[in-house]
């Protein structure tokens, strides 16, 4: 039975050996994930082992903070934290508000996390009860706040600013509750204007299907960096374009852009009893099963940028269905059309930007 994880049925760890080494400078080297959402006491050393067979062994993580002991008991010094809201507290308007400024000084001061995630997405004005009036937007007054205190904490920023093109034509296609996609990047741009630090725009900056936006975002302020987190999204949109077109935008912006898998791991994953925690736990219902998709992000990511290969993605896209559910499926996936990208924007990608951008920010800010 074809699962959502491993449509071809593809031997990951196999895949892991065809793939070889990550290309990456000579000295020891290893893959930097920038970008990933680890729980789960066991969770957590089952994605160790994913990692480690597709060439990575440190790890940025966004844990909610009441879960961050087990995983940094774990992996120890291999996974770093960055601040985040605590999802599950059960006062959602606090959460995202005042309590995320405690959340952020205990990450900094205990967790030693420098830098703090704020999600724009347009979803917040359905998931805060309130509706997010003074949060949805990137340049509302709390998300200032949150920067204003993580300015004065010496961390970096990481944002996730909007989301694919088939949900604004879909989910968020009432304009006048969640604006037009172009319309969430107006305070974005005021925000790297106004706090200096470096900033990681999460999802290829929430815009991979137009890599020319992207250019002039990008050439207009230089403390933004992107990453490639969300693999289903990342496979459809950056496979659409012409691979002379995507080496060009990849080789211009090489010192800017990072690896990240956006990996969610947690014990839900492992078997077949949920606690409701979250719906990604019901994304596998054994220790194979998450294993298996646990590989499956890093294979498709790595099968992108580093091949020529061209042929169906092993992983189930619901959004194609969304879409037109006349002719997909939620089992049905995108093409994968690999990037073949060049040695240097590799080294780059998976090692040389992080370890520069966010190894140095967290040595120049102990």
């Amino acid at each position: 039975m074809p699962r959502p994880a491993n449509l071809l049925d593809l031997d990951y760890e196999a895949e892991a050996r065809r793939l070889g080494p990550l290309p990456l400078p000579a000295g020891g080297a290893a893959g930097i994930d920038a970008h990933t959402h680890v729980h789960g006491a066991s969770a957590c050393r089952l994605y160790d082992r994913a990692r480690r067979m597709f060439g990575f062994d440190r790890t940025y993580t966004m844990t909610q903070l009441p879960m961050v002991e087990p995983v940094k008991e774990a992996l120890g010094d291999s996974i770093r934290f960055i601040a985040i809201p605590t999802w599950s507290h059960p006062d959602r308007n606090a959460s995202h508000r005042g309590q995320y400024l405690k959340d952020i000084e205990v990450f900094h001061a205990k967790h030693g996390a420098r830098m703090l995630k704020i999600w724009a997405s347009p979803a917040l004005r359905n998931f805060v009860p309130d509706g997010a009036c003074d949060l949805a937007d990137i340049d509302s007054p709390w998300r200032r706040r949150a920067c204003e205190l993580g300015t004065r904490l010496g961390m970096m920023f990481m944002v996730h600013v909007a989301d694919p093109d088939t949900w604004f034509a879909k989910p968020y296609a009432d304009r006048e509750r969640f604006g037009t996609k172009a319309h969430q990047y107006v305070g974005l741009r005021r925000m790297l204007d106004d706090f200096p630090s470096p900033w990681i725009a999460a999802h290829f900056g929430g815009w991979p299907e137009d890599l020319g936006f992207l250019d002039g975002l990008l050439a207009a302020h230089p403390n933004l960096h992107l990453d490639t987190s969300a693999t289903k999204w990342m496979v459809r949109e950056l496979s659409k374009h012409g691979r002379g077109e995507a080496q060009a935008f990849f080789t211009k912006w090489r010192a800017r852009l990072l690896f990240g898998s956006d990996l969610v791991t947690m014990d839900d994953q492992l078997s077949a009893t949920k606690t409701g925690m979250s719906r990604m736990g019901d994304l596998s219902n054994s220790a194979e099963e998450a294993l298996e998709l646990y590989c499956s992000r890093y294979w498709a990511l790595r099968t992108l940028l580093e091949t020529s290969h061209e042929g169906p993605s092993p992983i189930a896209d619901p959004d194609l269905a969304m879409l037109e559910p006349a002719r997909h499926t939620a089992m049905s996936s995108p093409m994968l059309r690999g990037l073949a990208l060049s040695r240097e924007v590799l080294q780059n990608l998976y090692f040389g930007n992080a370890a520069r951008l966010i190894d140095g920010w967290w040595a120049a800010h102990p």
